[in-house]
């Protein structure tokens, strides 16, 4: 059996999972720790643009499914693929995060160029969510990964 090429990344969020969930699904609070500006919130069936304004890059996302507190799943990107968000609640209330990238259409160097700048890239998101719900910090982790000086990233 070939196993599917997939991103994983994970974190425990000290925040209840209803919030966790909302900061995925409400761009008022995601451009607190990810990409800069949306065209609007997710929703099953609609397809919203993120912006990267620092790096001049932008991705359509679709939603093709969301179970409330449970599950986000979407498509995106160029080539597309597919990322879920699966939200678990631990026994202190708080969250267990796990976002899974898959469906690579890519072989050799290209696919493992692609799951190692997704995996260090959604390892940030998780890590600027977490400084952000828990102490209500601004990290600027995404800003900072590529700062032009020393980068053409995205351009």
């Amino acid at each position: 059996m070939e196993k599917t090429p997939t991103v994983e990344v994970q974190m425990k969020i000290r925040k209840p999972v209803s919030e966790v969930f909302e900061a995925f699904i409400d761009p008022e609070i995601t451009t607190n720790f990810w990409f800069t500006k949306s065209s609007g919130k997710l929703e099953v069936g609609k397809t919203v643009t993120w912006e990267w304004e620092m790096y001049g890059i932008s991705t359509p996302v679709l939603t093709k499914e969301i179970l409330p507190g449970k599950r986000i799943s979407m498509e995106w990107g160029d080539p597309v693929t597919t990322v879920d968000y699966e939200f678990r609640e631990l026994s202190d209330g708080s969250t267990y995060l796990v976002i899974k990238n898959y469906g690579f259409d890519l072989e050799g160097d290209e696919l493992i160029e692609a799951i190692k700048d997704n995996t260090g890239g959604f390892t940030t998101v998780v890590d600027e969510l977490k400084a952000y719900l828990e102490y209500g910090i601004r990290l600027n982790l995404i800003e900072d990964k590529f700062p032009k000086e020393v980068s053409d990233h995205g351009k």
